[in-house]
């Protein structure tokens, strides 16, 4: 009788150093922690990794990094730590580097560094489904607020227009439900990674939250608010 070999599975961290909105968003401190310690901690809270990574191109964030618990075992390349290097390079460059200098994942995780709401039940949802599902990827989504088939633009002369017209008379609870990525973590078979597969597709599965938990934090405007949300929450405590 042959064991089945367990899967190895790995988390990575992306944050550089060069955020512009937020300067040094990376490792600001939120609600007292420096909000990469959020993800570094919800991903050591699952006991789901063997390893878990920060790529960074910035020394005071891998110092941080390595304070609460995380790996840096490189320094990300300058070409891959501007404004148009997408998530996928940066996991892609991780992967193959671990690959070549560490050992082969099956299983990697993208836990972004200013995901503060991420939930370790969540993570534990996503690898269920990568696992049992035979899908490719899996990662939070949750609902807009508002119907996106009712959806207004601007017209050049400042009036307004429906996006879809033909749903002006639609009952809203006639229309689909629509769901946007939540932008917390990505769940995905490395091979996957690997190609450049669309995550936005139907090898995909959600793991769907609740809207108060999806907030994004490009500005300092978001920050404040999803500081107050995570205190109302939480009581500044550990999740």
């Amino acid at each position: 009788m042959t064991l089945e070999k367990r899967a190895m599975n790995i988390a990575i961290i992306p944050a550089r150093g060069g955020s512009k909105r937020i300067p040094r968003k990376n490792i600001k401190l939120f609600c007292g922690k420096p909000i990469l310690a959020y993800s570094i901690l919800a991903a050591q809270k699952t006991q789901l990794f063997d390893r878990i990574i920060v790529s960074t191109d910035d020394r005071e964030i891998a110092d941080i990094a390595l304070e609460w618990g995380a790996d840096v075992p490189f320094m990300r390349p300058g070409t891959l730590s501007d404004d148009y290097a997408t998530t996928i390079d940066v996991i892609k460059h991780s992967l193959e580097w671990l690959n070549k200098n560490d050992r082969i994942y099956d299983h990697a995780c993208c836990i972004y560094a200013t995901a503060p709401f991420v939930r370790v039940s969540d993570l534990k949802k996503g690898h269920d489904l990568l696992k049992n599902e035979g899908i490719s990827f899996s990662f939070p989504v949750t609902t807009f607020p508002s119907s996106i088939f009712r959806a207004l633009q601007l017209t050049p002369d400042n009036r307004l227009k429906m996006f879809q017209p033909e749903h002006l008379n639609t009952r809203t609870q006639d229309l689909p439900e629509a769901y946007h990525d939540v932008g917390q973590f990505y769940w995905g078979k490395a091979s996957a990674f690997l190609k450049n597969a669309s995550i936005f597709s139907e090898i995909s599965g959600p793991v769907i939250i609740p809207r108060y938990l999806a907030q994004d934090i490009d500005t300092p405007e978001d920050w404040e608010q999803a500081e107050l949300m995570y205190q109302a929450l939480y009581h500044k405590a550990d999740q």
